[in-house]
């Protein structure tokens, strides 16, 4: 069974739909851990309601490059047994950007998701980005984190229409519906070992 581990930031609402998931049995995971970055996250409080051990790594005031705090994530996940050998992790609106060396440590075991189509619009504020440039779709994709921002292999994709009247606001709540979607999906995959990769392309059984 896959330990899982999710990283969050602020509400966490891509996380409270894969942790429903789990609960309804959909998904064949432990959930092991939440960890936020924020102590006020309210995702928290939702993750524990939901039964889920919570942990806080503040990143407010650490000194050094990523790596000096991402040894402190590290160090947490496999406290509760979240390894490269038997975890995934989840980033879920987690507001930081990992090392290369947490990449590495476990490479191939994390999964992150983006409100566009990537590799169009990486970065923040990509619906914004998207109505702005003028296309009529955008969306949401889910993929595995490598060195690069939003730049790893692409695993599950969902197509959102952009309406004329469409603000930064409406486009980013439809796109969020799209998410909670193919995230729990994702992660199932991903549990039942359907997930190949060969070289920058993903192939699901």
């Amino acid at each position: 069974m896959i330990n899982l581990a999710i990283l969050i930031s602020g509400r966490g609402s891509n996380m409270e739909a894969i942790l429903r998931a789990v609960k309804k049995k959909k998904i064949p995971v432990t959930p092991t851990i939440v960890i936020s970055n924020k102590p006020d996250a309210k995702g928290l409080k939702i993750a524990q309601k939901l039964g889920v051990k919570t942990a806080v790594v503040e990143s407010a005031g650490i000194k050094g490059g990523r790596w000096e705090y991402d040894k402190k994530l590290v160090s947490v996940l496999e406290e509760n047994n979240v390894t490269p050998k038997n975890g995934l992790v989840c980033l879920a609106g987690f507001m930081r950007i990992m090392s290369p060396e947490f990449i590495k440590h476990y490479r191939g075991r994390i999964l992150n998701i983006h409100p566009a189509i990537l590799p169009a619009f990486p970065g923040l504020h990509s619906q914004r980005q998207a109505l702005e440039y003028g296309v009529k779709y955008s969306g949401c994709t889910v993929h595995f984190v490598d060195e690069g921002v939003d730049t790893g292999p692409i695993i599950l994709q969902a197509v959102v229409e952009i309406k004329d009247n469409d603000t930064e606001e409406s486009l980013s709540k439809r796109i969020l519906r799209q998410e909670h979607k193919i995230y729990p999906q994702a992660v199932k995959l991903f549990a039942e070992g359907k997930i190949k990769t060969s070289g920058r392309k993903t192939i699901i059984s």
